[in-house]
């Protein structure tokens, strides 16, 4: 394990409109310890492959994974993970972006504050770049706010093996994986915490993975059986009363938070 690289996990699939500029913005961070591992699902897109291709032979620090048949992200994160060779673990899809100080801010965060896992706010843009929003992240998250909801943006998490070990993986389900992953870092550490300031860039595509909420449903409720180890009924239990209502609060407060975020950039623009 070296001490100061950064392993950057990236899933790929058929994903060439954004791919590049996601790749460049990893390779243009003014942190240059770090090693891109790219685990590609089975795309049957010639050019994506082709930019893998491009990027693996021309960066060193670019390794791409291809894989023989579609399993989903948390399954193609997974094979990244345990191709990491860096202290840091960080996570960034290939159809978002990081700003360019991401990791060097975020590595002294997290040396300054000994802490095992760090997260950021960041903006969200639709499939033009054209920004819609921002989620600001909560200074501190604990395991049991966790479990309420997700509060910890994949795009921006970075976690400390030196510190937990290097032990943690998605859990094998389609969707909701990485807040199945936080929540099994976080059982053990205890609580994350955030930079406020905005490190990356998150797209929102309407035809994403994520993109429909009523068919997330039961992988919500899976997480907590498969993560958490509660019974069904339980689970069902603490979707409805917790995570609901949790949820829709956090709704709001982006909402209201991406108002006041444009306001400022428009009266900043004038």
């Amino acid at each position: 394990m070296s001490e100061k690289l950064v392993s950057v996990i990236m899933p790929s699939f058929n994903g060439a409109r954004h791919l590049a500029a996601s790749i460049e913005s990893i390779l243009s961070q003014t942190y240059i310890d770090l090693e891109l591992l790219i685990t590609d699902d089975h795309s049957n897109d010639e050019q994506t492959l082709n930019i893998l291709k491009q990027y693996s032979e021309q960066d060193s620090r670019v390794n791409v994974l291809y894989l023989d048949s579609n399993h989903g992200p948390g399954y193609a994160r997974n094979k990244s993970i345990e191709r990491a060779k860096g202290r840091y673990i960080a996570f960034c899809d290939s159809d978002d972006r990081w700003v360019p100080e991401k990791l060097e801010k975020q590595i002294a965060f997290m040396t300054e504050r000994q802490c095992a896992i760090s997260h950021a706010t960041y903006i969200v843009c639709d499939d033009q770049d054209q920004e819609e929003g921002i989620v600001i992240a909560p200074a501190t998250t604990s395991f049991n706010q966790l479990k309420r909801d997700n509060k910890i943006g994949c795009l921006t998490a970075v976690y400390d093996t030196k510190l937990l070990g290097k032990k943690y993986y998605m859990p094998a389900i389609r969707k909701r994986q990485d807040w199945g992953l936080f929540l099994s870092i976080l059982r053990d550490c205890g609580r994350a915490f955030a930079i406020q300031e905005p490190l990356a860039y998150y797209r929102n595509r309407q035809n994403s993975v994520s993109s429909n909420k009523l068919g997330l449903i039961r992988y919500n409720i899976l997480i907590y059986q498969k993560v958490l180890g509660f019974s069904k009924i339980k689970s069902v239990c603490y979707f409805y009363g917790l995570f609901v209502p949790t949820h829709l609060k956090k709704l709001v407060k982006k909402h209201i938070d991406s108002i006041f975020y444009k306001s400022r950039k428009k009266c900043a623009s004038i």
